[in-house]
């Protein structure tokens, strides 16, 4: 497809009705070309947000696919544009928009944009990183019910951490709060259905569109949300949880909320990344404490000890958090993002080549191949005749 099919894609008769329906009082053509970007890009791509925020996102998609020469100075560099669009040009097809509207239209869902009544301000908070554009089924004005909290955990929670989860989460839903969290397993799901039980609103922020449970065994918590409040993801419809996505999910879920409180976390758990992203927000963490032999406790008492959290038992102890915001707590060890994007659209079983790879994890070819050579010197993945494949 030419690059100037791709921009004509603003115009498109067929595009252009698709985001009036799916956000009936905005303009369809920012709409279009938010959407045209939510394909285009992983999330949390700070190159494409800062050419939003400069030149809105219709002119900022002809900059991207079609013309570098109407950049502004100073938003981004000549360099950095060029290695971007090596990564966005890819994906740059109007079928693959219109498949994405056309699903979630298929599941009732709409769309949230910045400036939207319900569009929650705290996003704002991650600059050029943040969502340029919401996918949603259920509610879209929950964020306005009261002020949210994030209720986080380990997917492998024991008994005791479900039943102070959901304790915390029913007393605050039950108090107006509104309870975000993950949709996952464990202490997500236990904050969500407390949250639930008493009538209250929760919102789960998906690491993939909205139109697929996952994990799959939550469908049916997921259509109780939609009722009771808002699921809701960045990724477009049909787009698949990778574990890259995952972390940056995480960044929305301690964005959007006053607090973020950790009921149960292994010592490396991911978890531990929300309450990182928390912290580089400037947002307060509470932790609920536990047996000290626990394993599933040991990433509460870490936080305890090196990032300065808040014991936190109840639902009061949780509330007195919103009035705190002096916690500067140090940063996560860093994880280089591409190698994790490269290595989750990598098989064991399956090889693919470097066009492929690309493709799927959203960077450039060249920028596969260099990773690819310094992960096989790591021993982490292996060329084969047919491809490359991970061994570990």
């Amino acid at each position: 497809m030419k690059t100037t099919t791709r921009i004509r894609m603003l115009d498109d008769a067929r595009l252009l009705p698709l985001a009036e329906r799916l956000r009936p009082a905005g303009d369809p053509v920012e709409t279009l070309a938010r959407v045209a970007w939510s394909v285009l890009v992983e999330p949390g791509d700070g190159t494409a947000g800062a050419l939003v925020d400069a030149h809105g996102a219709p002119q900022a998609l002809e900059i991207a696919l079609q013309d570098a020469g109407l950049l502004t100075p100073g938003i981004v560099t000549p360099a950095a544009l060029a290695d971007a669009r090596t990564r966005w040009h890819p994906r740059a097809h109007a079928q693959a928009v219109m498949e994405a509207m056309t699903s979630c239209l298929d599941v009732g869902g709409h769309l949230m944009l910045p400036g939207d009544t319900g569009w929650p301000a705290g996003l704002q908070d991650l600059g050029p990183h943040a969502p340029l554009v919401l996918w949603a089924r259920g509610d879209l004005t929950s964020f306005t019910a009261g002020p949210a909290v994030a209720m986080v955990g380990a997917r492998a929670a024991s008994p005791y951490g479900e039943s102070v989860a959901a304790d915390i989460a029913g007393d605050l839903a039950g108090a107006c709060a509104v309870v975000v969290s993950g949709g996952a397993y464990g202490i997500d799901g236990a904050s969500h259905r407390a949250a639930l039980g008493v009538g209250g609103v929760t919102v789960a922020f998906l690491a993939g569109g909205v139109d697929r449970a996952y994990p799959v065994g939550h469908h049916q918590l997921f259509e109780r949300i939609r009722k009771g409040g808002l699921v809701v993801s960045e990724v477009p419809c049909g787009g698949a949880p990778t574990k890259w996505r995952f972390l940056q999910r995480n960044r929305l879920i301690a964005a959007a909320s006053l607090a973020t409180v950790v009921v149960e976390a292994g010592w490396r758990s991911g978890t531990l990344n929300t309450a990182g992203h928390a912290a580089a927000l400037g947002r307060p963490i509470g932790a609920v404490p536990g047996p000290v032999t626990s394993a599933a406790s040991a990433g509460c008492h870490r936080l305890l000890r090196e990032f300065d959290a808040i014991c936190v038992t109840n639902a009061q102890e949780v509330r007195e958090l919103w009035d705190d915001r002096a916690l500067d707590a140090p940063s996560q060890p860093r994880v280089d993002p591409e190698r994790v994007r490269l290595l989750d659209a990598m098989s064991m079983r399956t090889p693919r080549d470097a066009g492929d790879l690309a493709r799927r994890c959203g960077l450039s070819v060249d920028r596969v191949r260099s990773l690819l050579g310094l992960l096989a010197l790591d021993g982490v993945v292996v060329q084969t005749p047919e491809g490359w494949r991970r061994i570990g």
